[in-house]
């Protein structure tokens, strides 16, 4: 195994490419030692391509719940009875405020989230495109939205609003979606991500563990990710939300989610790795390995009917691995 590790590393590192049957043998480890190993190998791919910085995002859920999807985990579906707060789209002035909020706390990048299949209403789009043509003149920070599917005017709207980043994840593989989600295509999502990125966004895209998929799947959604060209993956582990259909579903082990994330990295040496929702729940008091497992990336705050970790905490764990937050990097 070490050999084989040791190979595809200095391939990796020398620009090449991992191949499918590559990334299945790496998911097919299961023993403790060749995980440590595998982890300890992706830490070297991470340092290379990310130095030391780890890139910190939060975001607003600026309108919450009532969503006409059917998305299994998701608390948020209106076919599902779950115990969330539910409101329309908050204010220019409350988004802004939140945006300020995330900089302060060490954020570095800032989204706008709303629930939904997309926005329907223009006089919604205009309130989140004033908010963002807002941000720069109050508050230094990059400027992402999450909201939902996109047709071409809404994209070009955003731009012209000064949007930066966008983001929508696939959630899983093609093959395993229609297990999650009855309500849109999978060719829905990854249209938006086509148009996204045609307009000139960098693109925000990864998916949720622990749905009930394969560990071929997993890697088929990590290949769907690589073709697409996506910039960032957050990975999220699945926190089973009461009410919905997977509510009951078991958790990843912690030592699996390392790998998981780790082999993300050997299949994606130069895009960002995000580890967001979920990471506190499952991985416990492991979280930290997470980037000496290739994670570069996070999300600090709250998430979207979640609570997160303390910020603080966030930050003085990325410190304390002699790793840096990026606003301190600048």
């Amino acid at each position: 195994m070490l050999k084989f590790l040791y190979g595809l590393t200095d391939r990796v590192l020398g620009g090449g490419k991992v191949t499918v049957e590559e990334a299945s043998h790496l998911m097919e480890i299961t023993k403790q030692r060749d995980i440590v190993s595998l982890i300890s190998f992706a830490n070297i791919i991470r340092e290379e391509f990310k130095g030391h910085v780890i890139d910190l995002c939060a975001i607003i859920n600026a309108k919450s719940g009532r969503c006409s999807e059917d998305c299994a985990f998701c608390s948020q579906s209106a076919h599902y009875i779950t115990d969330i707060e539910r409101y329309p789209l908050v204010s220019e002035e409350k988004i802004v405020e939140s945006a300020k909020e995330a900089s302060n706390i060490g954020a570095n990048r800032f989204g706008i989230v709303v629930s939904g299949e997309n926005i329907k209403d223009p006089l919604e789009l205009k309130s989140i495109c004033t908010a963002i043509e807002d941000m720069p003149s109050r508050v230094a920070i990059g400027r992402c939205a999450s909201l939902g599917t996109l047709t071409r005017e809404t994209a070009l709207d955003l731009k012209k609003a000064g949007l930066e980043r966008y983001h929508h994840n696939l959630e899983t593989s093609e093959s395993f979606f229609p297990k999650i989600c009855t309500t849109h295509s999978y060719q829905e999502r990854v249209n938006t991500i086509k148009i996204a990125k045609e307009e000139g966004f960098r693109v925000c895209c990864g998916g949720i563990f622990g749905l009930g998929e394969t560990p071929e799947q997993r890697l088929e959604f990590a290949f769907t990710l690589k073709e697409l060209g996506v910039d960032s993956i957050p990975l999220n582990f699945l926190n089973p939300i009461p009410g919905t259909p997977l509510e009951n579903a078991p958790p990843i082990p912690p030592m699996e989610i390392l790998k998981i994330i780790a082999v993300f990295r050997f299949i994606h040496p130069t895009k960002d790795i995000r580890v967001c929702g979920g990471r506190q729940r499952n991985l416990r008091g492991i979280q930290p390995l997470m980037y000496l497992a290739g994670a570069n990336a996070t999300m600090i705050g709250n998430y979207l009917t979640t609570p997160g970790s303390n910020p603080k905490e966030d930050l003085q764990l990325i410190e304390d691995l002699m790793l840096v937050p990026k606003y301190r990097a600048d």
